[in-house]
C-alpha cells in the first residue's frame, strides 16, 4: 500500500493556485479585490504580454506593516474575517489563498506602506520561496508585482491564449469591478498605451445622486448607446434591494456577455439571476437574443452564501424565490414605465444604412464628385434625440379607442374606422408619433412629427397591440371569444392532436375553443375576438408546434408570452395590406397609448424615428 504523507507546502500552494489562478486575469482579479477591500480610491494596473510577464497593481489603500506582509503570503491568513464567521462576509476577498497561491507559481513582490507609517516594506516570493521583509521606497498604499506567471509550473503556460486574448479577459475583469465601484478611479495600460481610464465619480463622492454617478460609469464602460437607452431600476422587498439599469428591449445582443450582475458589490455569473433576467424580458425579445443590463442586488450577508466556489463567481441564496421575484418584478415595472419608447440605436442604424461607405469605396455606392461638400463625405450620424420618448413619457392617451374623439382600432382588420374625425396635426405634443402621411410597399407607415419623421412597421406594431390587449383581457377574467359560422376542421398528427386536446381548457381561457375530431384532427369552434378574421388552421398548427417544444409540466399560463404571441401574430394587420389615412392614424394613436409598443413580441423595433437635423445632414444641408 502507498504510504500516506503530508504534501510539501510549495506543492500545496501550487495545487491551490490551480483553483484560484486560472489565467492572468484571475490573478489580477484577486489583487484588485484586495485593493478595494483596503479602501483604495485609485487603482492603477499595468499588464505586459497579457499579464504573462508582468501584472502590476498599485493602490492608495491603507497599506501594511512588515509583520502584515509576512502574514499576507501565508495560506489562510486574512484580515477580513475578524469574527471567524463565514455567514457575515462583507468583503470581496476572505479565503486568504490568493497571494500565497500566486507566489507559488510566479515571482511575486509586494511593497506596502501603512497609512501613517514611517517607512515602506517589501517582501518577495519566488516559486513559493519566501524572502524576509526589507525596507523599500513607496509614498503610500500598496504595489504588487507579479512577474513570469506560471514559470514554476510550465505546463500551465501551454493553456494560455494569445496575449491579446488574455488582455481582453483582464479588461473585462476590471470593467466588472469598476461598475460596482464608481467611486474608485481605475487605469489599465500595457506599458505603452492606456487601455482603460475611468475617473472616480464625483457625484458619489460628494453625496449627490449615486444612480446618476453609476450610470455615468456604466456609460463609460458599455458605451453611449447603453447610457442613452438604459432604464433605471430601483426596488426593495423584505430587506432585499435591487438597483441598476436595464436596456430597452430593442437594445439586445447575440449573447449574454453584456449582462452584468452583482451581489453585495461582488460580480457574479449566477444561473438564478440570469434566468430571472430572461424571464423578465420574455414578452419583449426572442429566445436567441439577450438584453443589456447592469443590476446590483444588496441583501443581508447572512442571506447569501458566497463561499461556494473558489473563484467566488457563484453564490447561493437562502430565499431564491424572493430574489427571482424581486428581479422579475422590478425589470417588468421599469419596462412598463418606458411606454412605447424604442432605443435610439434603431435610428442610428437606419442613418448608417443611408451613409456612404467610408475609406475605399465598395459595393454600389457612388463616389462623390470632387466638388461635393465635406459634410457629405465625412458625415458621421450622431445619436438621435430622445425627444419622442420624453414626450410620450409625459403623456399617456386616456382613451384606448371606442369613446371620445379618438380612432378605434379594436375592430377586425377588414373594418374601417369612422371618417370625419379631426386629423391629428404633426406638431401636437400629445401625439409624439405624429400624423400619417403615406404608406409605402403596403407595409410601412410614414408619419411626420414636429421635428422629423417616423417609419412604422404596421404588422410588428399591431402585433404588439393585439398581444397587450390579450394579456389585459386574460387578466380581467378571460379573452372574449367569437364563434365561427362554420367550425373549421384542422388535420394534424395524432401526437399534436393529443397535445392540443390536453390543453383545451387553458386554450379556452385564451379564447380558442377546440376539441378532438377523430384520431388525426381537431375542430375549431371559437377564436379570440381580438384576432378578427384569422387563419384558424394556421394558428392551430403553430400552437401545436409551440406545445411540442414546451415542457409538459408547464401550464399555458406559465407560457403566456409564447401562446399569446403566436395568436397576436396571426391576428395582426398583415404585411401587404393597404391602410387608409384614418386606419394609419388610429394605429399611431394606439401605439402611443400602449406600453411596450416600441418593439414587437420578438424584440424587433416597431418604428424608427429620424430627426430632421439628421436627414438634413444626409443631404449636406448641415
Amino acid at each position: 500500500m502507498p504510504t500516506l504523507r503530508r504534501l510539501p507546502e510549495t506543492l500545496v500552494n501550487q495545487i491551490a493556485a490551480g483553483e484560484v489562478v486560472e489565467r492572468p486575469a484571475s490573478a489580477l482579479k484577486e489583487l484588485v479585490e484586495n485593493a478595494l477591500d483596503a479602501g483604495a480610491r485609485r487603482i492603477d494596473i499595468v499588464l505586459r504580454e497579457g499579464g504573462r510577464s508582468l501584472i502590476q497593481v498599485s493602490d492608495d489603500g491603507c497599506g501594511m506593516e512588515a509583520d502584515g506582509l509576512s502574514l499576507a503570503v501565508e495560506r489562510h491568513a486574512t484580515s477580513k474575517l475578524p469574527d471567524d464567521d463565514l455567514t457575515h462576509i462583507s468583503t470581496l476577498g476572505f479565503r486568504g489563498e490568493a497571494l500565497p497561491s500566486i507566489g507559488a507559481v510566479s515571482r511575486l513582490s509586494i511593497t506596502s506602506r501603512a497609512r501613517g507609517g514611517d517607512t515602506a516594506w517589501r517582501i518577495r516570493v519566488e516559486g513559493g520561496r519566501l524572502s524576509p521583509p526589507e525596507p523599500a521606497a513607496l509614498t503610500a498604499g500598496t504595489r504588487v508585482e507579479v512577474r513570469d506567471l506560471f514559470f514554476a509550473t510550465p505546463a500551465r503556460l501551454k493553456f494560455l491564449k494569445a496575449p491579446r486574448t488574455e488582455q481582453g479577459h483582464a479588461v473585462e475583469i476590471i470593467q466588472r469591478l469598476a461598475m460596482a465601484h464608481p467611486e474608485v478611479a481605475f487605469s489599465l495600460g500595457d506599458g505603452s498605451r492606456t487601455l482603460l481610464d475611468l475617473a472616480a465619480a464625483p457625484d458619489l463622492a460628494t453625496g449627490d445622486d449615486p444612480y446618476r454617478a453609476r450610470l455615468a460609469r456604466l456609460g463609460a464602460i458599455l458605451g453611449r448607446e447603453f447610457e442613452d437607452n438604459a432604464l433605471p431600476v430601483n426596488a426593495e422587498r423584505a430587506g432585499y434591494r435591487l438597483t441598476g439599469h436595464a436596456g430597452l428591449p430593442t437594445l439586445h445582443k447575440r449573447t449574454s456577455a453584456q449582462q452584468f450582475l452583482f451581489v453585495n458589490g461582488r460580480p457574479v455569473r449566477d444561473k438564478l439571476l440570469l434566468g430571472a433576467v430572461r424571464g423578465a424580458y420574455m414578452d419583449f425579445i426572442s429566445a436567441d437574443r439577450h438584453p443589456m443590463v447592469a443590476l446590483f442586488l444588496e441583501l443581508p450577508a447572512e442571506e447569501v452564501d458566497v463561499n461556494v466556489h473558489p473563484a467566488k463567481t457563484e453564490v447561493r441564496f437562502r430565499d431564491a424565490g424572493l430574489v427571482r421575484g424581486l428581479i422579475v418584478g422590478a425589470l417588468k415595472h421599469a419596462l412598463a414605465e418606458a411606454g412605447h419608447r424604442a432605443s435610439t440605436t434603431v435610428g442610428t442604424a437606419t442613418l448608417g444604412a443611408f451613409r456612404p461607405q467610408e475609406g475605399p469605396y465598395q459595393g454600389n455606392y457612388p463616389r462623390p464628385h470632387s466638388g461635393a461638400s465635406a459634410s457629405w463625405a465625412t458625415y458621421h450620424p450622431s445619436h438621435p434625440s430622445q425627444g419622442l420618448a420624453e414626450a410620450q413619457a409625459a403623456w399617456q392617451a386616456p382613451d384606448r379607442g371606442g369613446s371620445g374623439g379618438g380612432f378605434a382600432f379594436d375592430s377586425a382588420p377588414a373594418a374601417r374606422v369612422e371618417t370625419g374625425a379631426p386629423m391629428p396635426v404633426e406638431h401636437d405634443p400629445n401625439h409624439p408619433l405624429g400624423a400619417a402621411k403615406a404608406q409605402v410597399h403596403a407595409n410601412y407607415i410614414i408619419a411626420q412629427t414636429g421635428d422629423g419623421l417616423v417609419i412604422v412597421d404596421q404588422h410588428a406594431a399591431h402585433e404588439r397591440l393585439v398581444y397587450e390587449r390579450m394579456k389585459e383581457a386574460l387578466a380581467a377574467g378571460g379573452v372574449a371569444r367569437q364563434a365561427l359560422l362554420l367550425p373549421e376542421v384542422v388535420e394534424l398528427e395524432e401526437a399534436a392532436v393529443d397535445r392540443l386536446v390536453s390543453r383545451a381548457p387553458e386554450l379556452e381561457a385564451l379564447g380558442l375553443v377546440l376539441e378532438g375530431f377523430g384520431p388525426g384532427a381537431v375542430v375549431v369552434r371559437e377564436v379570440p375576438a381580438l384576432l378578427g378574421q384569422t387563419d384558424a388552421a394556421g394558428l392551430v398548427r403553430d400552437l401545436a408546434e409551440d406545445l411540442a417544444e414546451a415542457d409538459a409540466a408547464l401550464s399555458l399560463e406559465d407560457r403566456l408570452a409564447d401562446v399569446c404571441g403566436t395568436m397576436a401574430c396571426h391576428g395582426s394587420v398583415r404585411s401587404g395590406r393597404r391602410l387608409n389615412a384614418d386606419e394609419m392614424n388610429a394605429l399611431l394613436r394606439q401605439m402611443e397609448a400602449t406600453p411596450h409598443s416600441g418593439q414587437c413580441n420578438h424584440g424587433r423595433p416597431t418604428y424608427v424615428e429620424l430627426k430632421l437635423s439628421d436627414i438634413e445632414r444626409l443631404f449636406g444641408r448641415r
